[in-house]
């Protein structure tokens, strides 16, 4: 019995003198700006400390310890890497700090600005200017069931897309929990459909929508759709304002798919993904915005505009004066017959 005890005095004599030396240790290293953190390597592994290097925005950041930010130069502390400074966009100095910012309160005010503001600024125009109305008596076949059919498959997910996302940005406003995890499911779903349908409609009417001079004019009159009398407005198949939403419909699009893919594996370290967040909103902001333009031109900003997204039937005499140039080639190639 006196053994046993013997022996339980000395394994915690031991493990007392062991603990105290730990302590010393840790307690001298901190007094060096160096961080043990061997004794909890799940949550304070070699990953966790880099991630928050560079963190602040004129700072750089090694660790922290009780709550303490440990200045540092924003080294890699990766086993031998020699402490050699952190390269690419895992060392940007600021990120995190940025991201913070703008994710707690930013990015939510102006997404709700653009859903209020837009809307309000179309509303305006349909009540001041009013629709464009044409003679629709006369009509040109000007796109075909291919083109109808792969236009609705890639719009279709996309307005999905485009709302889902909007429920995640405002999620804690609409409570969270099933709804959302719901709304993240069908947002990562039907980015899946938009990305095979978004690029065979980019390869459909890349040519179409490549820049010409007669654009610059467009946008200098805004289209004509600030008058209330109708004219010549210089255009191909497709005007200056279409092309700019086919450009951000499809390449940033594409953009947005790749990064929301990024985000949703994190196969990336934090700092790329904190860029990616950041152009994924920023993005989104301009998407949403000539989203709403582009359905209220569709649906009401010229009467009857409906019919050729529908059925591919444009009225004739709005072609000839809202797509002018596009209607003059068609004339001089004797297409137009073919076409009624």
């Amino acid at each position: 019995m006196k053994a046993i005890l013997r022996l339980g005095f000395i394994l915690a004599l031991g493990c007392g003198v062991n603990l105290l030396a730990a302590t010393n240790n840790a307690y001298d290293m901190e007094q060096k700006g160096e961080v043990d953190m061997s004794y909890n390597k799940h949550i304070y592994g070699t990953p966790q400390i880099e991630a928050i290097k560079n963190w602040g925005l004129g700072t750089q950041s090694a660790g922290v310890i009780s709550g303490s930010v440990l200045e540092g130069k924003g080294g890699s502390i990766e086993p031998l890497t020699m402490g050699e400074p952190i390269g690419g966009i895992r060392g940007w100095n600021g990120l995190g700090e940025l991201f913070t910012i703008l994710q707690e309160k930013y990015f939510a005010i102006i997404f709700l600005c653009v859903l209020l503001f837009v809307p309000l600024a179309f509303f305006g125009h349909y009540k001041i200017i009013g629709a464009r109305k044409y003679n629709h008596h006369s009509k040109l076949q000007v796109f075909s069931k291919y083109n109808i059919i792969v236009h609705w498959f890639a719009a279709v997910p996309f307005v999905l897309i485009c709302i889902t996302g909007l429920m995640m940005v405002f999620g804690d406003k609409l409570g969270g929990g099933a709804l959302i995890r719901f709304a993240r499911d069908v947002h990562g779903l039907s980015t899946i459909v938009f990305v095979v349908f978004g690029f065979l409609m980019f390869l459909m009417w890349v040519k179409d929508c490549l820049p010409r001079s007669y654009d610059l004019k467009w946008f200098m009159i805004m289209g004509g759709y600030l008058d209330k009398q109708n004219r010549i407005i210089p255009a191909h198949k497709f005007n200056a304002g279409q092309k700019m939403w086919f450009w951000l419909a499809t390449l940033g699009g594409g953009v947005m798919a790749f990064s929301g893919a990024v985000m949703y594996f994190q196969c990336t370290d934090i700092n790329t993904l904190r860029l990616v967040a950041i152009v994924h909103n920023v993005l989104g902001f301009g998407v949403i915005a000539l989203l709403i333009t582009h359905i209220y031109m569709a649906a009401f900003a010229i009467e009857g505009a409906m019919e050729a997204i529908i059925n591919g039937r444009m009225g004739e005499e709005e072609l000839s004066m809202l797509h002018s140039v596009y209607y003059e080639e068609l004339k001089a190639k004797g297409k137009l017959d073919s076409m009624r």
